[in-house]
């Protein structure tokens, strides 16, 4: 959420116009998250972010804006989009495909996550795998493998030999990712702890489904791990993750097939973030505000699944 393009106060309210929501009172950019311009505005009759989106197309971002809808509608505590006065979600804005989202309490997790916050997590998931199942559009990751690989081979002149025999090593031992049996539907795919407000400990809503696609369940599940269940150190801790995936479980058992896998979900979902913090860092974008995040976090995380197995059946053992 770091603002890439600058939006002046006329424009806003003109942008603003077309809604039944109130004269604009104030407008702030904001720093956290690396993808989009994100803007906080406040009108008198409430409280929301806008969102200008840098890197889709107008056509192609109705399916993320149905998926927002449709966790909303199904009980999911999410942000939701509002619409203007035709009805409709999206609109143009200094240039950018633009829409207004409701804004939810409680803000993201900025230290390592406690036990609860973990479980919260991993319960929610789990009830986002169940209702998505009802989900009834598609829409394709474009950050699965082939995105990976292409990644890997662009970045290879900047990397050390270390870093490029790893990622050969790794893209390799997942080749053939794209042909498991495993449950897939509508997933989240970037469900960090700035993609969920808490209080305290009381989990108030889901942010930003803009990489949401069909994927693996367990890749979603994954990426969640890799980020909610680290400790002070970096690295994914046994007692978050034992809390997070019992909650999950609750929900949806593993079938055979997701449990020879689930190492494989672990390393490609720190594979992915690995390789995107690393573009990010090496051919970073101009923005009036930018955050660009530590790749070395997920080389890390990646390292630790590749040496050390987190098995499923153990957790109720």
């Amino acid at each position: 959420m770091s603002v890439y393009t600058e939006v002046e106060r006329d424009d806003l309210n003109a942008f603003l116009a077309d809604y039944s929501l109130g004269e604009l009172v104030s407008f702030r950019g904001i720093s956290e998250g690396i993808e989009n311009t994100n803007y906080f505005v406040t009108t008198s009759q409430g409280e929301y972010v806008l969102t200008l989106f840098e890197q889709h197309d107008f056509d192609d971002l109705g399916y993320f804006l149905h998926v927002m809808s449709f966790f909303f509608e199904h009980g999911i505590p999410s942000a939701h989009p509002a619409a203007d006065n035709n009805g409709d979600y999206l609109k143009m804005l200094s240039g950018r495909p633009a829409a207004l989202v409701v804004r939810l309490d409680g803000r993201g997790v900025d230290d390592v996550a406690t036990l609860t916050q973990c479980r919260a997590i991993g319960d929610m998931l789990g009830r986002m795998h169940l209702v998505g199942q009802e989900f009834p559009f598609r829409q394709q990751n474009t950050r699965g493998p082939k995105w990976r690989e292409q990644t890997a081979s662009q970045l290879a002149e900047h990397l050390s030999e270390e870093e490029n025999a790893l990622l050969g090593d790794e893209i390799k031992a997942q080749r053939h990712y794209d042909s498991l049996d495993l449950p897939w539907g509508v997933t989240h795919t970037d469900l960090f702890r700035d993609n969920a407000l808490f209080d305290g400990d009381e989990l108030k809503g889901i942010i930003d489904f803009y990489y949401a696609c069909d994927e693996y369940l367990t890749y979603d599940l994954a990426v969640a791990i890799n980020d909610w269940c680290v400790d002070e150190h970096g690295l994914v801790d046994p007692e978050r993750y034992r809390e997070l995936m019992q909650a999950y479980l609750q929900h949806r058992e593993f079938t055979d097939e997701e449990i020879r896998h689930w190492n494989l979900m672990l390393r490609a979902a720190a594979l992915r973030f690995w390789l995107s913090r690393l573009q990010d860092k090496l051919f970073p974008r101009e923005g009036e505000m930018t955050q660009i995040k530590t790749p070395e976090v997920f080389s890390r995380i990646l390292l630790q699944h590749r040496e050390q197995t987190f098995s499923v059946e153990a957790l109720f053992a």
